[in-house]
């Protein structure tokens, strides 16, 4: 094992015995090497004269570039576009995006985390925190409600063993019983469990209630407490977009990091969705974790990070970066964003008004929503495959079909004047098939 490694090992098994056990063999492996940019690191900050270590062309004191590109991004420098970014991120957009977490998750700012890592969205943060925590035959936890990315990054790359749970219980709540019994039940062999909480949720659009939230916050203690390591993973793609009080506001991120040794919280959150740019891959990993010498562990992990981020992508996007930065600076940033979520709103509560209409309830009942991008509806007579394609074929309606009987509907991307007439054609959709 390279020596790097070993020394970040030794920071991890000293300051955090627990993290460094829920490591995967490849996460104890992996380390940043003092290669070309770490040298690259030194030299941007000392060498004043001359820089010959990146490998990028220089012209006239900026990036060379095609100005058939440049002429694109006109109120960009050059060297704002052109450039490497270093591998965790600019760090002004890190500082920033931290300092986002903070305002907007009240319950973090007591809680010690690290400073967030970008990544090139959150399924490169999902792929690397897999490469890192997730090994072969690890157990991972997640509700039957999930998105189907999950068996594709654990189990089929990092060899994970996949358990579900129901998500809902019967009243419409999320399923806090369930979740704990399955991750002693699976998790509890080799002491280790990995689990997804995912709010709002793909496929459902639910987002779980503050009581809710902190039962799983304690569940998930009483776990750690009886001896599992808990890798706790928030994907909070869609962070921000709730639409009814009763639903927690922030992540649970909040509420689960710093709660024991034996727990890892990991955020996973981005620009993609919450600044509704989802063609510019930014993202952030944000760990936390419960360590007398916090910083330490958080270092340590920043560098396994980076050496995974290194051997994959080497770094993420600097124009996005570049152009996700600019809008945190802006003035007009919060209302411009405000303006959008009640847009979204707007349509989720148009939905859930649509829905109330009797008709429906012979070819379907509505799973609980209250937030994100989609809702999902449990067909009663066909499967949801067989609607999904007559519904293209015969409507020109396209919808997505999670399950044999769980049809997923995006009202994101339909406009609310259309929505009314979107399940008239769903609804005619299965009663031609009925």
């Amino acid at each position: 094992m390279n020596q790097l490694a070993v020394e970040l090992n030794t920071v991890l098994q000293k300051e955090s015995p627990a993290v460094y056990e829920m490591l995967s063999d490849f996460g104890k492996r992996i380390y940043f090497p003092k290669g070309i940019l770490h040298q690259g690191a030194e030299a941007k900050a000392k060498a004043k004269k001359y820089n010959a270590t990146v490998g990028i062309a220089v012209e006239n004191g900026e990036a060379m570039h095609l100005k058939c590109i440049k002429k694109h991004l006109p109120a960009l420098k050059a060297d704002e576009i052109f450039p490497y970014a270093p591998p965790q991120g600019l760090p002004k957009l890190r500082e920033l995006w931290k300092k986002k977490l903070l305002e907007e998750n009240p319950s973090m700012r007591d809680k010690t985390s690290s400073m967030p890592i970008v990544t090139a969205a959150i399924a490169h943060g999902l792929s690397t925190v897999g490469e890192l925590f997730v090994g072969k035959g690890d157990a991972l936890i997640v509700p039957d409600q999930y998105w189907d990315n999950y068996p594709l990054t654990f189990c089929v790359r990092n060899e994970a063993e996949l358990f579900t749970y129901d998500t809902f219980t019967p009243a419409g709540g999320f399923n806090v019983a369930a979740f704990e019994a399955a991750v002693m039940k699976h998790g509890m062999p080799k002491k280790k469990a990995v689990v997804i909480l995912n709010f709002p949720n793909n496929p459902t659009g639910y987002s779980v209630s503050k009581a809710d939230g902190e039962a799983l916050a304690a569940a998930i203690k009483r776990c750690a407490e009886a001896g599992i390591n808990m890798v706790v993973i928030h994907d909070d793609a869609y962070f921000g977009l709730v639409y009814e009080d009763v639903a927690l506001a922030e992540s649970l991120f909040g509420l689960t990091a710093n709660i024991h040794e034996r727990v890892l919280a990991i955020k996973l959150c981005g620009a993609t969705k919450e600044e509704f740019v989802w063609g510019f891959r930014t993202g952030f990993i944000t760990y936390g974790v419960k360590s007398a010498n916090a910083e330490a562990v958080f270092g340590a992990l920043e560098k396994k990070t980076m050496g995974s981020i290194r051997v994959s992508i080497s770094n993420s996007p600097l124009p996005s970066q570049t152009l996700v930065l600019k809008a945190l600076e802006d003035a007009d940033f919060k209302n411009e964003r405000k303006e959008k979520f009640e847009i979204m709103k707007a349509r989720a509560l148009k939905v859930k008004k649509v829905l109330q209409n009797p008709l429906y309830n012979e070819f379907w009942d509505v799973y609980p929503f209250n937030a994100g991008y989609f809702m999902c509806v449990k067909l009663k007579k066909s499967s949801a495959e067989a609607l999904r394609v007559h519904l293209l074929d015969k409507y020109g309606v396209g919808t997505i079909a999670t399950g044999e009987k769980d049809l997923r509907v995006a009202f994101s991307s339909v406009e609310e004047s259309q929505i009314e007439d979107l399940f008239t054609c769903i609804y005619n959709g299965a009663k031609d098939l009925a």
